[in-house]
């Protein structure tokens, strides 16, 4: 390693260090980022009426202090010296301005993770932001994190799943907007002037992912009796190997967005849609992930059948009983997968214990699979309002609807003459209830769920249940 010399003050010398969250001037940022965000309104200004604001002088003063930690710190990552220049000058140009709603585009624009992605190769992100599935307000956030881009994922993404902007990311250090339940790091998040004409990168945490999947499956398994095959079982309590199985999972996942037989209008924009068309899309894209790891396992890519594994225990275990049970997407792929593999005998659930068919389980995962795709290509032909009524058609085959549904009795229903997206609002919070075997597992696995709460890969061999 090149030997690094930071200069800290004047005069002071500061040993190279590995970390940047082992460097002093970490712990200096951290403090001032966790001073600042309590002061921040929703949308990321502060208002020196409120009560508890900070004193105009302040709050320059901690801002500032910020800024010359991420200086110092800067020394570290000569690859994000173009980044952590114009951050600095989007935070003096941020507190000069009155603390008015922030403005950071020109130290997003500069920030290209993506552009070089190296194995292990460290960022420290500052950013107003909100986290999603965390934190919804636009907070100054402070995030260090590695890159994960070893290179078997590199030739893979190379030459079979082409995703340039995709960045696989663990944590080494974060401020409180991270200490939630947010797996992420977006772009669209960010608290911007306009929105650039295209976003140049996407970062998943496949630490928290893994971490969360190892807690949440052991759990499951020991609720629910599940003999786990002996290869599963230790990739489940082995957390390098899942996050392996996660950065690929998430690569294939997030390009399959854009790819396939899409209807004319695609899923990916954003649009006022039943939340069970979000569902089979995210379903969609995860089956899709799991396919192609079905082929990688066949030609001995050995995290292939990890991938499998973590598709099919974290779909059916951690996804249906996560969230609140509104508009949840991601719960009702996870009941959808679990029930047509039920019903086609490749999870059993009798005299209180589970089974699965590990051998049956890729084929018919992969037929679920193959009928989604069929919906979108019909779609392509049909009006929205009529391609919405089939994807609930191919729900309500495995899901029983809420028996005071609208949509559940047909367009006779609804009145047709609206606009579709004015119809949403006849759809339930909860279209599709739990089962009684999810409503039982849900119970158990509460508590569990709600201590992966800022999990990492240091934490997760602490099951706190």
């Amino acid at each position: 390693m090149t030997e690094i010399l930071v200069q800290v003050g004047s005069e002071d010398l500061v040993p190279p260090v590995a970390r940047v969250v082992e460097h002093p001037a970490w712990p200096v940022l951290k403090d001032a980022v966790e001073r600042i965000r309590p002061w921040q309104s929703k949308d990321g200004s502060i208002d020196f009426d409120t009560e508890g604001a900070p004193d105009p002088a302040e709050a320059e003063q901690t801002v500032r202090r910020a800024a010359d930690a991420v200086l110092e710190l800067s020394s570290l990552l000569p690859h994000d010296a173009a980044y952590h220049e114009a951050l600095v000058k989007d935070l003096r140009r941020w507190a000069d301005g009155g603390f008015e709603v922030p403005d950071f585009l020109d130290s997003l624009l500069a920030f290209q993770p993506a552009a070089s992605r190296a194995d292990g190769l460290q960022h420290l992100v500052v950013f107003p932001m909100y986290t999603q599935n965390g934190n919804p307000d636009r907070n100054l956030e402070a995030v260090v994190l590695r890159m994960v881009w070893p290179d078997w994922l590199a030739e893979l993404e190379r030459t079979r799943y082409d995703n340039p902007l995709f960045c696989g990311i663990k944590f080494e250090d974060f401020t409180a907007g991270y200490d939630t339940n947010s797996a992420v790091l977006f772009p669209e998040t960010i608290a911007v002037r306009e929105a650039p004409d295209r976003f140049s990168w996407g970062g998943i945490f496949c630490d928290r992912e893994a971490a969360r999947f190892r807690r949440v499956t052991d759990a499951a398994v020991d609720i629910l009796g599940l003999e786990l095959p002996e290869d599963v079982a230790a990739m489940v309590h082995d957390q390098k190997r899942c996050e392996e199985a996660f950065v690929l999972w998430d690569m294939v996942h997030d390009r399959t967005h854009s790819h396939g037989d899409l209807p004319f209008d695609p899923f990916m924009i954003k649009q006022r849609q039943p939340f069970w068309m979000y569902g089979l899309e995210e379903l969609r894209c995860d089956l899709t992930a799991f396919r192609e790891a079905v082929k990688l396992s066949a030609e001995g890519v050995p995290q292939a059948r990890d991938v499998q594994v973590a598709v099919l225990l974290d779909r059916m275990f951690r996804f249906p009983v996560t969230g609140e049970r509104v508009r949840n997407y991601d719960g009702l792929g996870g009941q959808l997968l679990f029930a047509y593999l039920h019903k086609h005998d490749v999870v059993r659930w009798t005299d209180n214990k589970l089974t699965i068919d590990w051998e049956r389980a890729p084929q018919v995962t992969n037929q679920l699979c193959a009928e989604i795709e069929q919906l979108y290509r019909d779609g392509i032909d049909r009006p929205k309002l009529v391609h919405w009524f089939a994807g609930y058609e191919l729900v309500s085959t495995y899901l029983s609807p809420h028996p005071g549904s609208k949509w559940a009795k047909g367009p006779e229903a609804l009145d047709v003459t609206q606009p579709p997206r004015k119809l949403v609002d006849d759809v339930l919070p909860d279209e599709f209830p739990l089962s009684m075997f999810y409503e039982a597992l849900s119970k158990k696995l509460k508590n569990v769920i709600a201590s992966t709460k800022g999990i990492t890969a240091d934490s997760a061999e602490r099951i706190a249940v």
